[in-house]
């Protein structure tokens, strides 16, 4: 039996995005409960989900009784306005703080940021922007099949600390690297015996698999 990570994640809206969220973090081993209004959808995600409801998460009632407030996270990925601004609404109310939000364009973001969502995400964006770098940098016609090098901001991990990137060794160790530093909310060269704070952000540059065994094996 697979180890499971503590952390529940209740998972609303299960179009294309939402579904590939649920099956990648359930994949990853996250508890992942997957709601959407469509039986169809629901019975799918229950293939690979802790649990699939069917409800309309507009609707006050259904919606409490999934106790969204004692989710690790609550991802709102209903790609319509209206429903969306309504189900996050609805979530701040009973009390929940951790909510991501997708938006579909500038002025969906800025709703859904006025009314609470604490990170607003909008995946066909964030593609766009992916894909013109392909283009861009003339690797669109590269094997998939390769390992695909990714770049994330992640916050300093408890064990980086108070510890310099020479003393961590993390391209000998993880195949890692550290390609900037967000101090006083600004990215900086990084410098290999400066130490790192608690309250930096990194720019890091690897693979999905390298970059998860590193934040597992040091958690």
């Amino acid at each position: 039996m697979r180890k499971r990570i503590k952390e529940q994640i209740l998972i609303i809206g299960l179009g294309q995005f939402g579904m590939a969220l649920t099956k990648t973090l359930y994949e990853k081993g996250y508890e992942v409960i997957a709601v959407d209004i469509d039986k169809k959808l629901v019975n799918e995600a229950s293939n690979y989900a802790t649990d699939a409801i069917c409800l309309d998460a507009i609707d006050e009632i259904s919606l409490s009784k999934l106790s969204p407030k004692n989710r690790d996270l609550i991802i709102c990925s209903i790609g319509s306005r209206e429903p969306s601004i309504l189900t996050v609404a609805l979530l701040k109310q009973m009390g929940c703080e951790n909510i991501v939000a997708r938006a579909s364009e500038a002025i969906h973001a800025r709703i859904l940021k006025a009314i609470g969502a604490k990170c607003i995400i909008n995946p066909e964006y964030e593609y766009g922007k992916k894909f013109a770098h392909k283009i861009l940098f003339k690797s669109l016609f590269l094997d998939n099949s390769a390992e695909e090098l990714e770049m994330f901001e992640i916050p300093v991990q408890s064990f980086m600390v108070n510890k310099s990137l020479k003393e961590l060794q993390l391209p000998d160790k993880y195949n890692v690297i550290i390609a900037g530093i967000m101090k006083d909310n600004k990215y900086v060269r990084p410098i290999p015996d400066e130490v790192f704070r608690h309250e930096d952000r990194l720019l890091v540059t690897g693979t999905n698999e390298d970059i998860e065994k590193m934040i597992k094996e040091n958690s």
